[in-house]
């Protein structure tokens, strides 16, 4: 799950408010029409709610299971919108498998809260209440979903200031090794080897299946810019490594 922003308020000057605004206007867009609409669904006896549930989750379940060909590269950015600044990077977009992803599962939310406001009896003042509080809840979600795609540049980012991978921020300087992760035969993600980690919490893995850059090219680039990530603040474009080339028939 993402690391959510508590216990630090934005600083007026850290260049992320016009992202944020535009991040807020556009998952309100989404989110209050959805809600709207939540409110006036019609009764249980005119629609079947569970047949659309049981089609969201059945697209879900088929989108995790798809994995198209990543073949994208790291991007140069002058202006990565991270966590808490703005600062020049290399950023790598969400694949087509990602965008499957969240698209199903803002499809599976909805359909959950759908089926949930069609059992609710009609008339009772508790069900209204809950319908109200259902449909708020849903297309809360929905607009979250749609804020940290747009307040954020790109599903990853190398930056001087760490690895952004979604909100989770990853310090170059307690990182030891990365190595791709393998997962039931296949690989899926890259593994950051942390210098200093909390008992019991896992290694913490970055791209993956979401992202377009596949492992190979993102363990380079982190390779090359884990001892020197001040290269990639001096503000000019900066190209990222290419895996070496395998020798034939290894």
């Amino acid at each position: 799950m993402p690391t959510p922003l508590l216990g630090r308020l934005p600083s007026p000057g850290d260049g992320l408010w016009t992202r944020r605004l535009l991040a807020v206007a556009t998952a309100a867009v989404m989110a209050a029409p959805m809600a709207a609409g939540l409110l006036r669904l019609p009764p249980r006896d005119q629609l079947d709610p569970i047949c659309l549930m049981w089609l969201a989750w059945c697209a879900g379940w088929l989108s995790r299971r798809w994995r198209p060909r990543r073949d994208g590269r790291l991007v140069w950015r002058s202006r990565v919108a991270g966590r808490h600044s703005v600062e020049p990077g290399l950023v790598a977009r969400r694949s087509l498998a990602g965008w499957a992803d969240l698209v199903t599962g803002m499809m599976t939310v909805t359909a959950t809260g759908v089926t949930l406001i069609g059992m609710l009896p009609e008339g009772a003042r508790w069900a209204e209440a809950g319908r109200s509080l259902l449909a708020v809840g849903v297309s809360a979600a929905v607009g979250q979903a749609v804020y940290e795609e747009i307040r954020l540049t790109g599903r990853l980012a190398l930056t001087a200031g760490g690895i952004r991978h979604g909100r989770r921020l990853y310090d170059w300087g307690n990182i030891d090794r990365v190595g791709p992760k393998k997962q039931d035969g296949r690989v899926d993600g890259v593994r950051l080897r942390q210098i200093v980690r909390k008992p019991l919490e896992p290694e913490p893995v970055v791209g993956g299946r979401d992202t377009a850059v596949p492992e190979e090219r993102l363990v380079a680039a982190i390779e090359h810019f884990r001892s020197r990530p001040e290269m990639l603040a001096v503000g000019l474009p900066v190209t990222a490594p290419e895996p070496a080339a395998q020798p034939a028939g290894g």
